[in-house]
């Protein structure tokens, strides 16, 4: 049997999936919300609350509480956790966990007569970690593109210097607290602590998860000293090597073996970040095809065929477990700039779709920079909303349709125009959608007629799980992504473009990327 466990711990809950690849199918999930399921650790959403709301962080215990119950939620299932033979995770991207010199001898020593939070509690030497939300480090940016220079860390790692990353978190921690920096023997990211945890030896971080902490040289894949340097004293004693997402790191610890009943010749492979894997898991891990996941945020995402850096900043680089790298680019006003049209239009969701359908390609030259929030891509600090077309559309007047059609094709056409770089000379071939959006037809066949490229809709769950167990079997047993991709994250419809629709998008194009110059 190809029995592989990939595990996902997110923002708000963890979930591990296991997958049997001589039959292709799911054979066990199980999840533990963070919030619902331990509400001791008072983390809201996974986030403990802070007067600051610039600062996020989490509990790093209440992951490893999360680790025990989930272990156990799966053992008493009946999954058969005695037949696997490889285990991944993916981690969160970006959160970084602050551990004295006593982590190594704790969790090789760790005892399944104690918990995983009685094993690590006393090696920490921070009590809370920043994660993806944290925005408070702009200071700290500044300072490291000042010292680097803004464009040298973007060309060098992938991305500008960014509040959420790794590296900037760290700066502001050596800043605030000194002593508690240099207590802080190793720093690692969620991915590796937790693949530490598992092996019961320190883990290294993958180039997938490593290339998000903006200290990671996307070239020579070591961690880049002068920007090490710029960052805090004596960091490269402090972080695990970076090493290839293929890693086999070892077998698993005593701990698992003996409480829940893991085979001790499991193997386990470095685990990476959630969009590396969820790269993998909605079998996008080869050029050509990018993934839109269309939720309250929007992402695309996609494999790169070569290495390069976003001229405008706003796409971010990291490592494709399947081997070079791949692209995210993130947009804030998602699902709920829809929501808000939807709302001032009095409709429902089938309503508003009803009013898209209604409406032509193109939309009659109306189009609208949709900042109903601040916008990540491009940087737009405050909300705002611009409209462009007739009088009628631009005076707060225009038709339902006309209203409901702008906001979503000019959505599209922002992902059309800021993804443009990631594929070159290479427009995509296949578009992959999943998310809430993606139930619309009308919405995919905009998809497919803004990007000239066939759409398929996938209905997987679980992509960051899945692509970690994907990344399992393809290590320990060379399971292809080919067959993984079939067995495992088939689509179930597809929506082809409509050619006579590719002048008039051409021209919708030019008009947003001359609308969105005035912000």
């Amino acid at each position: 049997m190809s029995i592989h466990l990939g595990l996902d711990s997110s923002t708000q809950s963890l979930t591990g999936l296991i997958m049997d690849t001589e039959k292709g199918v799911v054979v066990a999930v199980e999840s533990v919300n963070f919030e619902k399921d331990m509400p001791e650790f008072e983390c809201e959403k996974g986030v403990l609350a802070n007067p600051d709301p610039l600062v996020r962080h989490s509990d790093p215990l209440m992951w490893c509480a999360a680790l025990d119950k989930l272990f156990a939620k799966l053992a008493d299932a009946g999954a058969p956790m005695r037949d696997i033979r490889g285990i991944s995770g993916s981690g969160q991207q970006h959160g970084s966990v602050y551990l004295n010199a006593r982590f190594a001898d704790a969790i090789a020593a760790g005892s399944a007569e104690q918990s995983l939070v009685e094993i690590i509690a006393p090696t920490l030497a921070r009590s809370t970690s920043p994660i993806w939300m944290d925005a408070s480090t702009s200071a700290e940016c500044a300072e490291i593109a000042d010292a680097i220079g803004k464009e040298r860390v973007a060309k060098t790692t992938g991305s500008p210097p960014t509040e959420r990353f790794t590296g900037p978190q760290i700066r502001k921690f050596h800043k605030d607290d000194p002593s508690g920096y240099d207590d802080s023997d190793s720093i690692h990211l969620v991915s590796s602590f937790l693949s530490s945890i598992l092996t019961g030896k320190e883990s290294p971080i993958d180039y997938g998860d490593g290339a998000g902490m903006n200290l990671l040289n996307l070239e020579t894949l070591e961690w880049d000293a002068d920007i090490l340097e710029a960052t805090a004293p004596g960091l490269i004693s402090k972080l695990p090597p970076p090493v290839p997402s293929s890693t086999t790191i070892g077998n698993v610890s005593r701990y698992f073996v003996d409480k829940y009943g893991v085979s001790p010749e499991a193997k386990c492979v470095v685990w990476s970040g959630d969009n590396p894997n969820s790269l993998v898991g909605t079998g996008a891990s080869k050029p050509g095809t990018a993934v839109i996941s269309l939720g309250t945020s929007d992402t695309f995402f996609a494999a790169m065929e070569n290495f390069g850096t976003d001229p405008e900043g706003h796409g971010h680089v990291f490592g494709n477990p399947a081997g070079g790298f791949m692209s995210l680019i993130c947009f804030t006003n998602g699902s709920l700039a829809q929501e808000r049209v939807k709302d001032d239009l009095g409709a429902d969701w089938s309503g508003f779709d009803a009013l898209l359908a209604a409406g032509t390609p193109g939309n009659g030259g109306n189009i609208m920079l949709p900042y109903f929030v601040p916008e990540n891509t491009p940087l737009v600090p405050h909300a705002g909303i611009v409209l462009a077309g007739d009088d009628d559309f631009t005076s707060g007047n225009g038709s339902p349709e006309t209203r409901a059609r702008a906001v979503v094709e000019s959505q599209m056409l922002s992902m059309r125009l800021h993804s443009a770089w990631i594929a070159g000379d290479n427009a995509f071939s296949t578009i992959r959608i999943t998310g809430g959006g993606s139930r619309s037809d009308v919405i995919c066949q905009i998809v497919a007629n803004i990007f000239q490229a066939k759409v398929e809709r996938i209905s997987v769950s679980d992509s960051a799980a899945l692509g970690a167990a994907m990344r399992a079997a393809n290590a320990i047993d060379g399971t292809s992504w080919e067959f993984m991709n079939e067995e495992f994250t088939a689509h179930f419809s597809i929506i082809t473009p409509d050619t006579a629709t590719s002048a008039t998008y051409k021209e919708s194009l030019a008009r947003f990327a001359e609308l969105e110059q005035t912000t």
